[in-house]
């Protein structure tokens, strides 16, 4: 059973860093792409940040790059997302999303086949 959990969300002040990780389990990951969305309430879930099966290639939404780092390590079937600077616009629920094997990583959700459950990320002004 494909299963995705996200956990190091909480709750922060402006300008504080939280590192997210996601693990993965059920199946190897290290052949498929990995994306971070997020969704604030009331809005759309939004891409944030994807990388590659071999992690030569990552993209950023313009809202986060520069403050926001994606990585993998595929020896432990697992992707983080660090978060430095953080605003209150960046308050939302943060999901892991995986491609099937060797998917090609992208922006859109459509391009992922496996979702975790989420982890609140609050930051306070």
């Amino acid at each position: 059973q494909v299963q995705l959990v996200e956990s190091g969300g909480g709750l922060v002040q402006a300008g504080g860093s939280l590192k997210l990780s996601c693990a993965a389990s059920g199946r190897t990951f290290s052949n498929s792409a990995m994306g971070w969305f997020r969704q604030a309430p009331g809005k759309e879930r939004e891409f944030v940040a994807a990388i590659s099966w071999s992690g030569g290639n990552i993209d950023y939404a313009d809202s986060v790059n520069g403050r926001f780092t994606i990585s993998r390590d595929n020896a432990k079937n697992a992707v983080y997302l660090q978060m430095n600077g953080l605003k209150p616009e960046d308050t939302a629920v943060y999901y892991c999303a995986a491609s099937n094997p060797w998917g090609w990583y992208g922006t859109t959700s459509s391009r992922y086949n496996y979702w975790g459950q989420g982890t609140q990320v609050t930051v306070s002004s």
